[in-house]
């Protein structure tokens, strides 16, 4: 079977986010995943707390919880780009930049991957099945499959989290800080 357009746009997925990560390296694009994702865990954490200090400043409730947030999203991302910057230095210094960058293509190739696996999980819940360009595809088939797979999975592991129990996320400070009154 010949590759389709479709095919040449994943493929071009997968390699520019496999240059880009060569270029970068694998450290530095492994602690960029980890500061977002510590961003993003900081701010939903702590941004209702950090809107309460903001009573002062910004008198609707939603909009102090959205301040918290963005600030502490923000300041982590800008740790977390120094201490990466710090340690892509090292490992220069150190001279174990080809590794890291050999490691980093790797890394890219999954990144795109993971992409391209979400994109066609997204794309397939239009009716595009019967599109000549989705069925003549040589690669679409594959992605699909593990978007099957990678959707199955998680919908198990979240009925299981929602059937054990366990309080959501939303019962975290956000909450209190919408419910809190406002103060003249």
């Amino acid at each position: 079977m010949a590759f389709t357009w479709v095919d040449w746009a994943i493929i071009a997925v997968v390699a520019v986010s496999s240059l880009i990560s060569l270029s970068r390296g694998f450290v530095k694009e492994a602690l960029s995943l980890l500061t977002w994702i510590i961003a993003g865990v900081v701010a939903w954490m702590f941004g209702g707390a950090l809107s309460q200090h903001l009573v002062g400043f910004i008198e609707t409730p939603s909009a102090r919880v959205i301040a918290g947030c963005a600030i502490l999203f923000v300041v982590t991302l800008l740790v977390g780009a120094l201490i990466n910057y710090l340690i892509g230095e090292l490992i220069r210094v150190t001279g174990l930049s080809g590794t890291d960058r050999f490691l980093g293509m790797v890394f890219g190739a999954a990144r795109g991957g993971l992409l391209v696996v979400v994109l066609v999980g997204l794309i397939s819940l239009a009716p595009v099945q019967q599109d000549s360009w989705w069925q003549q595809s040589a690669l679409l088939p594959h992605f699909l499959m593990v978007a099957d797979w990678s959707k199955n999975l998680i919908l198990g592991l979240s009925s299981e989290w929602l059937a054990s129990g366990i309080s959501a996320p939303a019962e975290l400070p956000f909450k209190e800080a919408l419910l809190q009154p406002k103060l003249p």
